[in-house]
């Protein structure tokens, strides 16, 4: 039996529409698949992971596959791209493509009604994502941040936009009232007077007349079309059925209300007079009851399509009730032909069948119109939120509803406050003390005429006194909830808080900066008028007082998020300053940065310079982007920055181009510069070489708001700052007139033409906006060639403002005008306010973003932390009126500074691995294993030291986070690093050269005192063979050894001419009393020259008739002393390498060392005399010169000396040789073997050598050490400048301050003695021994293996004594200088090698004990020749470098190289004064520091002792040694030297002759302790 169905017909469709419902969920889901977005409802979509840079958002996509529908929307919405809701999916088969064929079955079917049959059962093409799908999927899957600035890039491509969103899986209704609150709305309306009046507001608190479309069942003609017909007949603002890519189906329109305004334009063509808005509910009404319901109630107008009235539809009732309202009812029939008819009072009806669709809207719009009119409803979205049973995204998102309750709360502490007088009350820190402390920042950089040092410190004093002030201030409320606020919420609830406050304080502001631009609008054209009739009553003064009072008070009445982040920037500047938390801080104020790091790292703009104060806060900025260092790392960014004339459309388009958001509070243009952070995608990291963009905006030059204020040199000034901060600068005209850019280029050019001086290859791009007919190609080459006459007239007439001789714009600035000239569509498609962006200037967009980051691709950007100095660098630059020679790069300093480090490293290699080669093949010269030297087997020797240091090198170069800084060096170092190893090559070969000579002239000396060692040797031998058979005591013996050793010493002395004392002095004297006839008397009375303060005494100068005079005084030109002082300090270098190459401690002294010597100098000063000098040396010069120098020489010599006397004077020799001697005569006496005797032999010939090789390498072992253990050499020329200068502070004497300031190369080799002599005192122990002992260990096991070798050479060969000490001594020749010869005149009897290679091993062991006992601190230097010494191989490394000294104040150029290139620079300069800087025509030394004296433009000095006054500042036109220094301005504290000053100044005005006036010296200065001074070295140096 079937069983009957019994199902109601309630349950029956309660089951269709689950089934139903589930069906729609499937699809949603499907949707969302297929747009790859599941799991984005929950995990949403955010605003950063949008607006990075990916390689997607580089193309410009007309169609796209359906994957990348998301993608492509957003990225053409974020450009205000209307075609965004346009976008073709590309087919995936040719079938989509083309429609199915149908294929002939026979040759006799010609029938085509049965044809297009078959045709039909083809296969359906699937079915496309709706647009409006995939605009409302993205919407739901977007977080509260990212909805909001889609919809209102929505707004600003003219769209509807979402009012009522049904959630599309749980129906529930969602007002999105957050996503409008960002949104403006602009109009022009006509009042009674028919005056136009202007409306800008918040659309979210706009009042207006609302009108309502709805539709009930399915109507044939679209509601969405009719309604676009209204607002805009050429924009389709509602999306409809016959819109490009629209389809059948459609997934999440259904229930959805979207709105849209009309503003009117206040022309008599508006179709409304007032702004309208206007609802569209999408799909039946009839089943969207809630969404009808909130409508119909808050419309103004109600307007209802349907086919026909029908009472028995579901819907009558409905229609009933509304038109029984009294509210306005137009009711469109889509079956009805008839034209509009008035029912009733405010009830229409219009019929739409067959009907012109143009009369049918004129219809509407009057008819609305009347509706309107008579109708007091107006509609504000905010009231839609009172609604219930809606989900208010305000309210539902916690942070969103948190931020919002935050900034309210914080608003609150503003009410009724006078917004005039809110700022100084809110935020004094960045009001008037701030302005004062700016200004005397710039007079501090800009000194008057004859403005002295006691001038700067007062006003630095000055500054302190004003930042001691700024921190006295209490800090507000509103500041102090805002950083409690910031410190308590998560990064999320912080950007909505801040997006909060932005949004309130413009809606705080709006009204009453509205009415004060109105009020500047009215006056400026009041005054405009009175000029055309050229009048110059007091009217237009009054008029022009006006302007400058409404200008002051849009000023004060702008208060926007960045005036809060300045104030939180000067709070902490002002701490900063004084060093010290404020009472009333809650936190530490160096928590302040972190913040604000935040906040850019969040995408908010952060302030720049201070477009009030037209400064930057540098204390401030570079403390955030140190906390952005810490929150990123340091990474890679590319400066983009954006220069152009105020409203020329800047801003809008970087937010089109990047989304950026606006940098400043409504209702204002930006001022100053902003900088905003966007971050590169990884996938584009590699390929961009940076990963992030920096871009940089500022506000609009010639600025109407600021013509009292704003200045040329302010726009000159921005535009250099911004200029130089960018790797590329984006410089954006409205419209192509070059006449009307003219201001802008020259501004422009000269920015350019000062960077170029300072940073190569700067770059920019031209953008021409608002540009009609941009496709057409010839227009735009005629363009372009007019820019480039412009930018080379402009560059023609600035290169004579900057000194330069370019003659066209290409010649400053590498340009390409093809390619680097962009022109843009005009922004508007049609007339605003209701015409939508040109979709040709997205395009002109999309490409110039293109080609920005092609840019970057090709540049190499900056790090995060080289940002920070070059901001700092710049602004410094910039506060010193004169930009060019000012620019003082801390990066590039550093940079070089780290490059000479590692040079002085590479160098020290290649030096260490030619030392140890030098040794090795110094002992083969003297054992004659090798008779010459090529370069070839030196540079063989020193490969693969050489490849190691190319490595390094190469290394350095490519992976050093500088390495864009540093490449512009590599090339040079690279040929210095080729040169040093060429000459150290060059240089080793001579020295070898030089002891292969002075072997063959010492064999005599050698061959002499073997001769007597051996003698010595046999006759001990010949007795001891006498007295063997004969039994004797040990005193017997002695006393028979001692009388035939007397006898024997006595033979050698008279066949050996005595090694006499030696005096160079007196050897001295009688050369120049011989040569230069100078009596003796003369030399009673002979000055050191390396302690004279100047050399006027020693000179002739020569007058315009030929003569020569005395120089007097000042006479002698400063510019001529630097250049005697530097002959001197060369003769002496050279000199010392002279004496060196004498080699006296082996071949001994002759007077002709000191004839050589006095020769060399006197060919040298007559060198001097004969060059371009204006002066001549006196007879005493020369003659003081040389005897400095070789009493200088005296010490090194005499000790040299006593090496050689030690060594070959026969009574000394033969008295250190006694002993062995003794011991080999007991041994013969007592029968011992042969090879016990030639064993000790062998031993007792090979301690000297063994002696001088440990500690040879040992001092090499040392100084390796120290290059890494010692904090004063392990750097480079500035590290141990520093440390001397430390110590010179520490021992307080002046004398040898004296030294280091005119004789620095003395002082630097006299410390380095020190701090090598106190290394090993104090590491001896622990270091010095330890090493030692390893290298005597180290030859004991080499000189023991060349033993046990040579015993088994000689058994294999059956050889003799003869043949075993020969293979010894070739094994040992590279370690030792010991030969064969050395045992010429010995008779070798036979010998058992075994028993030889026992007694060197005992005897070994015991001479290397007896060497390690004699080995201490006092021995080591004493027995090593000066050349070997670990402080004289020290002072070779370091001291081979510049030591120019400043022409101003003495100090020492700190290049590392001693030919660099370039000019010579110091990061440290002096008072003038201590170098014996006078002022002309009086006794008073100067109290200047050359780097302050540089920066001010009124001070001049008399070159060269002449009477031809120069500015300071133009030093360099002085010529000589002037024009070889780059000094730049640094109005740095210099504690050190200003504390040297103070504490030395009686000594200064003693040695000096001259007076240091007290009233000139600081107080300051004064109060600088020691230890302030050598704590600022770290800082300076």
């Amino acid at each position: 039996m079937i069983q009957e169905n019994t199902r109601k017909p309630q349950e029956s469709d309660q089951i269709n529409t689950y089934n139903r419902k589930r069906l729609e969920e499937k699809k949603i889901k499907h949707l969302f698949h297929k747009l790859h977005l599941e799991g984005k409802r929950c995990n949403k979509l955010i605003t950063s992971d949008v607006l990075q840079i990916t390689e997607h958002s580089l193309q410009f996509h007309e169609s796209c596959a359906e994957e990348e529908l998301v993608q492509t929307f957003l990225q053409k919405v974020l450009m205000m791209n209307y075609r965004a809701r346009y976008i073709h999916v590309n087919k995936t088969s040719q079938q989509d493509h083309t429609q199915e064929r149908y294929t002939d079955l026979s040759e006799d079917n010609a029938d085509i009604f049965k044809a297009e049959s078959l045709s039909n059962k083809g296969t359906r093409q699937p079915e496309r994502i709706h647009p409006m799908d995939v605009q409302m999927a993205v919407f739901h899957c977007a977080d509260g941040l990212l909805k909001q600035m889609m919809v209102t890039k929505l707004s600003q491509c003219q769209y509807a936009l979402p009012l009522l969103v049904p959630d599309p899986f749980t129906q529930q209704i969602d007002y999105p009232l957050w996503t409008f609150r960002q949104i403006i709305k602009s109009w022009k309306m006509r009042n009674i007077n028919n005056e136009i009046i202007s409306q800008t507001q918040p659309i979210y608190k706009t009042e207006t007349p609302m009108v309502f479309f709805f539709r009930f069942g399915s109507v044939s003609s679209s509601k969405s079309q009719l309604m676009n017909s209204l607002i805009n007949e050429k924009h389709n603002t509602f999306f409809h059925r016959n819109c490009p890519g629209s389809s059948r189906t459609r997934e999440l329109m259904d229930g959805v209300v979207e709105i849209a305004w009309f503003c009117p334009s206040g022309k008599n063509t508006d179709k409304f007079t007032d702004c309208v808005a206007f609802c569209n509910l999408h799909g039946d009404a009839g089943d969207h009851e809630k969404q009808l319901q909130i409508l119909t109630e808050m419309a103004s107008v109600n307007v209802v399509l349907l086919p026909k009235l029908d009472k028995n539809d579901r819907h009558a009732g409905i229609i009933q009730n509304l038109y029984k309202n009294k509210k306005p009812l137009i009711c469109l029939f889509t079956k009805d032909e008839s034209s509009v008819i008035e029912i009733k009072k405010g009830k229409f009806k219009i019929g739409l069948k067959d009907r012109n669709q143009s009369d049918v809207s004129e219809e509407l719009i009057r008819t609305i119109n009347d509706c309107v009119s008579e109708s007091s409803s107006t509609f504000r979205l905010e009231d839609v939120s009172k609604h219930s049973d809606i989900r208010v995204d305000e309210e539902d998102d916690d942070d969103c509803r948190r931020g919002r309750e935050a900034a309210q709360q914080m608003m609150s502490l503003l009410e009724k406050k006078d917004l005039r007088e809110i700022k100084e009350s809110f935020l004094p820190h960045q009001g008037k003390l701030w302005h004062q402390w700016s200004q005397k920042n710039r007079e501090l950089h800009r000194p008057r005429a004859e403005e002295k040092e006691i001038d700067i410190s007062r006003k630095q004093t000055e500054m302190m006194n004003i930042r001691q002030q700024q921190h006295s201030f209490k800090i507000s409320d509103f500041i102090k909830f805002l950083l409690n606020t910031m410190n308590s919420q998560a990064e999320h609830e912080k950007m909505f808080f801040l997006k909060w406050l932005r949004i309130l304080l413009d809606e705080y502001t709006s009204a009453d900066l509205s009415a004060l631009h109105h009020k500047y609008d009215e006056t400026w054209s009041t005054s405009i008028k009175l000029k055309k009739k050229h009048c110059k009553s007091e009217q237009l003064k009054a008029e022009q007082i006006d302007l400058e009072k409404i200008s002051e008070e849009i000023q004060a009445v702008t208060f926007g998020l960045e005036h809060i982040m300045r104030e939180i920037g000067q709070i902490y500047e002002s701490c900063s300053f004084v060093n010290e938390n404020k009472k009333d801080l809650q936190v530490h104020f160096s928590s302040l940065p972190s913040l604000a790091a935040e906040t850019l790292i969040s995408g908010f703009p952060l302030e720049l310079m201070d477009g009030d104060a037209a400064h930057v806060p540098v204390i401030w900025i570079s403390a955030v982007l140190d906390q952005l260092i810490q929150k990123l790392g340091d990474q890679r960014v590319f400066v983009l920055s954006v220069l152009g004339l105020q409203s020329s459309g800047k801003s809008t388009m970087m937010n089109a181009m990047f989304g950026l958001q606006s940098a400043v509070c409504a209702g204002r243009t930006t001022r100053g510069a902003f900088m905003q952070l966007i971050r590169v995608s990884d996938e584009m990291k590699t390929q961009m070489n940076t990963d992030y963009i920096l871009v940089v905006e500022t506000e609009g030059l010639h600025a109407r708001e600021l013509a009292g204020r704003s200045t040329k040199d302010h726009d000159s000034e921005l535009a250099t700052f911004v200029v130089g901060l960018g790797n590329l600068t984006l410089i954006n005209i409205f419209g192509e007139n070059p006449s009307e850019m003219q201001d802008i280029l020259q501004i422009v050019v000269q920015a350019f033409m000062r960077m170029k001086k300072v940073r190569p290859n700067p770059s920019c791009v031209f953008v021409h906006q608002n540009i009609s007919e941009v496709t057409t190609g010839e227009r735009n080459m005629e363009g372009r060639r007019r820019l480039q006459e412009t930018l080379d007239e402009m560059t023609k007439l600035t290169a004579k403002d900057e000194d330069s001789d370019a003659e066209c714009f290409s010649d400053v600035i590498r340009f390409d005008f093809q390619n680097d000239v962009k022109y843009f569509a005009p922004l508007c498609e049609g007339n605003p306010p209701m015409a939508p962006p040109n979709p040709n200037y997205c395009e002109n967009i999309q490409e110039l973003k293109k080609s920005i980051l092609s840019h970057a691709t090709q540049s190499y950007g900056r790090m995060l932390a080289h940002l920070k100095d070059h901001i700092k660098d710049l602004w410094e630059a910039l506060l010193n009126e004169r930009f060019v020679f000012r620019f003082r790069n801390a990066l590039e300093i550093s940079a070089y500074r780290k490059l000479e480090t590692e040079y002085s490293k590479w160098s020290w290699s290649l030096r260490r691995a030619m030392m140890e080669t030098k040794n090795k093949l110094h002992n083969k010269i003297e054992n004659e294993v090798i008779h010459e030297v090529e370069e070839i087997d030196l540079q063989r020797e020193l490969k693969k030291t050489s490849e190691e240091v190319n490595k390094s090198m190469s290394e350095f170069f490519e992976k050093d986070k500088d390495e864009d800084i540093l490449i512009q060096w590599k090339t040079s170092f690279e040929i210095k690093i080729k040169e040093l190893r060429e000459n150290i090559i060059r240089e080793t070969k001579r020295k070898l050269y030089e002891i292969l000579q002075q072997r063959d002239l010492k064999k005599r000396i050698d061959a002499l005192r073997t001769r007597h060692e051996n003698t010595l040797y046999e006759k001990s031998k010949e007795l001891a063979l006498k007295l063997k058979t004969k039994t004797h005591d040990e005193e017997r013996l002695n006393k028979k050894f001692d009388l035939i050793w007397k006898q024997s010493v006595k033979k050698i002395i008279k066949e050996t001419p005595a090694i006499k004392d030696i005096d160079i002095m007196r050897d001295l004297r009688e050369i120049l009393s011989a040569s230069y006839g100078t009596p003796v008397d003369h030399w009673k009375a002979r000055r050191d020259v390396f302690s004279v303060m100047s050399y006027y005494d020693y000179v002739k100068v020569k007058r315009s008739g030929g003569f020569f005079t005395k120089a007097k005084g000042s006479a002698l030109s400063k510019e001529d002393d630097i250049q005697i002082r530097s002959l001197v300090t060369d003769v002496v270098q050279q000199t010392d390498t002279i004496i060196q190459s004498f080699n006296i401690s082996e071949m001994g002294y002759n007077i002709c060392c000191i004839q050589q010597l006095t020769d060399y100098i006197k060919k040298r000063v007559t060198k001097h005399e004969e060059g371009s000098v204006k002066c001549v040396f006196k007879k005493q010069f020369f003659i003081d010169l040389v005897y400095s120098i070789c009493k200088r020489a005296n010490e090194m010599i005499t000790d040299q000396q006593r090496l050689f006397r030690d060594a070959n004077d026969p009574v000394i020799y033969a008295e250190k040789k006694r002993k062995k001697y003794y011991s080999i005569f007991q041994k013969y006496c007592h029968g011992a073997a042969s090879a016990s005797i030639f064993g000790e032999i062998i031993c007792q010939k090979l301690k000297e050598p063994i002696e001088q090789s440990v500690y040879k390498k040992t001092a090499r072992d040392l100084t390796d050490e120290m290059r890494i253990n010692c904090e004063s050499l392990n750097g480079n020329r500035s590290n141990l400048e520093k440390h001397i200068l430390k110590t010179l502070a520490e021992e307080e004497e002046f004398d040898k301050y004296m030294n280091y300031i005119h004789n620095p190369r003395d002082l630097f080799k006299s410390f380095i003695r020190d701090e090598v002599s106190r290394y090993i005192i104090d590491k001896f122990s622990l270091s010095v021994l330890p090493r030692m002992k390893e290298n005597i260990e180290f030859l004991q096991q080499k000189i023991m293996k060349a033993a046990r070798e040579s015993t088994e050479h000689v058994q294999v060969k059956r050889g003799d004594a003869g043949l075993w000490l020969k293979s010894f001594t070739q094994q040992i020749s590279d370690e030792q200088i010991f030969s064969e010869k050395d045992f010429s005149g010995v008779k070798l009897d036979y010998v058992d090698f075994k028993l030889l290679e026992d007694v060197i091993r005992q005897e070994l062991t015991a001479l290397m004990s007896e060497i390690s006992s004699r080995f201490n601190t006092e021995t080591f230097p004493v027995n090593l020749d000066y050349k070997f010494r670990p402080d004289e191989i020290v002072i070779d490394h370091l001291c081979q470098c510049c030591w120019a000294q400043c022409p101003f104040c003495g100090a020492t150029c700190t290049n590392t190289l001693e030919n660099h290139d370039g000019d010579h620079s110091v990061g440290f300069h002096r008072v003038t004064g201590i170098a014996g800087l006078f002022y002309r025509g009086s006794r008073d030394l100067a109290v200047k520091i050359c780097t302050s004296a540089v920066a001010n433009r009124n001070q001049y000095f008399y070159p060269n002792n002449s009477d031809n006054l120069l500015p300071c500042t133009e030093y360099r036109k002085a010529g000589g040694v002037f024009a070889d220094w780059s000094i730049t301005p640094d109005l740095s504290d210099l504690p050190y030297w200003k504390w040297f000053v103070s504490r030395f100044k009686d000594n200064l005005e003693n040695y000096y002759g001259k007076a240091l006036v007290s009233s000139e010296i600081p107080d300051k200065w004064r109060k600088y302790s020691k230890q302030e001074a050598i704590e600022s070295l770290d800082q300076y140096i």
